[in-house]
């Protein structure tokens, strides 16, 4: 097991990469509602992101579950 500081240098920026991901999409989206003037019929998907980030934005976790809380979220929504 890594130290929480090797932890942190060894994943940083891979997990800095994904969350710039995450955000050039919410950008993507954003900028698709202002042209077409309307948002998706259908927003659940993009609801479901926004309630996952929210989960991984809580600093303190019972038992560290991050991973598996969003696999029960993203089953209830499938």
């Amino acid at each position: 097991m890594l130290t929480p500081q090797k932890t942190l240098d060894t994943y940083y920026l891979e997990a800095r990469r994904d969350l710039l991901e995450v955000a050039a999409m919410l950008d993507r989206y954003d900028r698709s509602v202002e042209k077409e003037g309307k948002p998706a019929a259908d927003e659940s998907k993009l609801n479901s992101l926004l309630e996952a980030l929210a989960l991984l934005s809580k600093k303190d976790h019972p038992e560290s579950n991050r991973a598996e809380q969003l696999l029960v979220h993203f089953a209830k929504v499938s």
